[in-house]
């Protein structure tokens, strides 16, 4: 288990699964560091997580405003502070946005984590679990999707993390001392048992679980279902939705492991429930749970 010696840096720490995880760290008994450039997180996600652990916890929790891009902002970072390993969220991750912007994707989610790399490596800290995607799979010939799977990133978000696993698998091979752990996860939803913590995202949401809550307290006129033709049992698409609880979860996993093996090298896991479920049967859900009326066909 975590002791009171390990440190470890999440960066994008402050994002929906970032914050999740860190509660996660710090009942664990991690100190825990957070670098995040609120980019598309809020402050109050911190301020969130430490009520959530109590004042006891929360010493050992520590939030530095800064951004991978700038070498500087690593710099102080890493000279103040000796970390045992990294969790890695930090990065743009909409699909369409990436179609329409590819160089901020790449400039963000690359640089970013050249930069991170770099710094680790000063600093010989040279344990990481990368937060990747089930994107890098592409569109999987059958399903469910198994990790030695063909990779075939179909958008530039999705390549970003393609490139980013290959960099990855380039730096242990050229230097077995780094033990890095990629996380290929599914749709996360959800949100701590509290409810303190959870998914709201700036603007319009790119997913369908925080548009549905957005319907819900009106913040969003109606949800719009487009497609009913599916191959689907109700015509709707199906996705593998992992409760960002189970995926917090993976990640203390992923640092155990990372922890407790030697020469583990560069490997990758997927991170999902196996299980497919449509739009309609996740808004029936929601519907139910809440009482609220939802949907309108298109």
């Amino acid at each position: 288990m975590g002791s009171m010696e390990q440190t470890i840096l999440v960066t994008g720490g402050a994002g929906f699964i970032g914050s999740h995880t860190v509660v996660q760290l710090l009942e664990a008994g991690f100190r825990v560091s957070i670098l995040d450039n609120l980019d598309n997180s809020v402050i109050e996600a911190v301020d969130r997580v430490r009520d959530l652990v109590g004042p006891k916890l929360s010493q050992k929790l520590h939030f530095h405003l800064g951004d991978l891009r700038n070498k500087d902002d690593l710099e102080r970072l890493f000279s103040q502070t000796k970390f045992d390993a990294v969790i890695h969220f930090a990065g743009l991750k909409a699909v369409g946005e990436s179609v329409a912007h590819p160089r901020r994707y790449y400039d963000n989610n690359l640089v970013g984590t050249i930069n991170l790399y770099e710094i680790m490596t000063k600093y010989n800290c040279k344990k990481m679990v990368f937060s990747s995607s089930a994107t890098v799979y592409g569109q999987p010939s059958k399903i469910p999707c198994v990790e030695d799977f063909d990779l075939v990133a179909l958008n530039p978000y999705g390549r970003t993390k393609l490139f980013l696993e290959e960099i990855a698998r380039d730096i242990h091979i050229a230097d077995p001392d780094w033990q890095i752990i990629l996380l290929r996860y599914f749709n996360p939803v959800g949100a701590h048992e509290s409810g303190q913590i959870g998914e709201d995202p700036k603007g319009i949401p790119n997913n369908l679980m925080p548009y549905i809550q957005q319907v819900a307290v009106g913040r969003l006129p109606e949800l719009n279902v487009y497609g009913h033709d599916y191959p689907t049992k109700d015509g709707t698409a199906i996705r593998d939705y992992i409760h960002v609880m189970d995926l917090a979860d993976g990640h203390i996993a992923a640092l155990q492991k990372l922890f407790t093996t030697e020469n583990l090298g560069c490997v990758a896991y997927n991170l999902g429930t196996g299980q497919g479920t449509s739009v309609l049967q996740m808004v029936a859900g929601f519907e139910k749970a809440s009482g609220k009326v939802i949907v309108r066909f298109l």
